[in-house]
């Protein structure tokens, strides 16, 4: 949960190998996307099926508008069907089903995010791109990687994407080995800058998606690592600026990073400092 600080929260539900995404709202409802199944399970530990989908979701998203979206990324496309609706129908709101680096087609999907304005992002893997699907429209525009219209960065399977609180973009690297992020400069490296490998600290392994929680800390799924990483936000807000009276969670503020691994016979705390070079 978001700043939880409940310790003994523990909750159950019976779940395949083939669990490969999640998301919790800021009620507490947890969705997963589970094999062929989408399920909610709450804090009474009771789990239902919301929808059955055509492949396993490997990106899963509620909207302000009580919207589920799922990527399905054998399929090459996402899907959506609004959770106060009983029908089961998903509806394609990007891609056609086919592999194509065509704008409205992708190339297997996973990470999406859907802002306020209900504009849908894709992190489209295969095409070493983000997506961004404007509310009703059917062909896309690369917002980051090498085929963007404008030079942004670029991208090797990039498996995940979020946008803060002022839409600057977030993404998750992954076979580059690195988190890289974008403010009212343009995008760079922010996590893990050297591009290759390791079980470092300051280093990560095909890293598959992040999150940051309501005090800024960036949460990263170090997936060969076989760990979480957390990458902390400076407390000293100082020289913090603001941007319609929301305070900016962006690289320029992840000051020291500090990241927890642990082995079967010890743990250790590191702290390293985010590689703020442009990329």
């Amino acid at each position: 949960m978001n700043n939880s600080n409940d310790t003994n929260l523990i909750l159950y539900t019976q779940l395949s190998l083939a669990a490969f995404s999640i998301f919790v709202t800021t009620n507490g409802q947890i969705y997963v996307g589970d094999n062929r199944t989408i399920k909610s399970n709450s804090y009474s530990n009771q789990s239902i099926s919301i929808a059955n989908v055509s492949d396993s979701c490997f990106g899963l998203f509620i909207d302000i508008n009580n919207t589920l979206y799922c990527s399905i990324n054998s399929q090459h496309k996402v899907v959506k069907k609004w959770l106060n609706d009983s029908s089961s129908t998903m509806t394609t709101v990007a891609g056609t089903g086919s592999a194509s680096s065509a704008s409205n087609m992708l190339k297997y999907p996973c990470g999406i995010f859907v802002d306020t304005n209900f504009d849908l992002y894709v992190a489209d893997q295969y095409n070493n791109r983000i997506q961004l699907f404007r509310l009703g429209q059917i062909n896309g525009s690369t917002v980051a990687g090498n085929t963007s219209a404008n030079l942004t960065i670029s991208l090797y399977y990039p498996s995940d994407v979020i946008l803060d609180g002022n839409k600057y973009l977030f993404i998750t690297d992954a076979s580059n080995h690195r988190i890289v992020g974008s403010d009212e400069n343009g995008f760079r490296c922010i996590v893990a800058c050297s591009m290759s490998s390791g079980p470092t600290p300051n280093k990560l392994w095909n890293p598959r998606s992040i999150a940051f929680d309501g005090f800024g800390n960036l949460f990263v799924a170090d997936y060969y690592n076989d760990r979480i990483q957390k990458f902390s936000l400076s407390t000293n807000f100082c020289s913090s600026q603001r941007k319609n009276n929301d305070l900016i969670f962006s690289f320029d503020y992840l000051d020291p990073t500090t990241t927890t691994t642990s082995t079967s016979t010890s743990s250790t705390t590191t702290t390293t400092n985010v590689n703020r070079s442009k990329t």
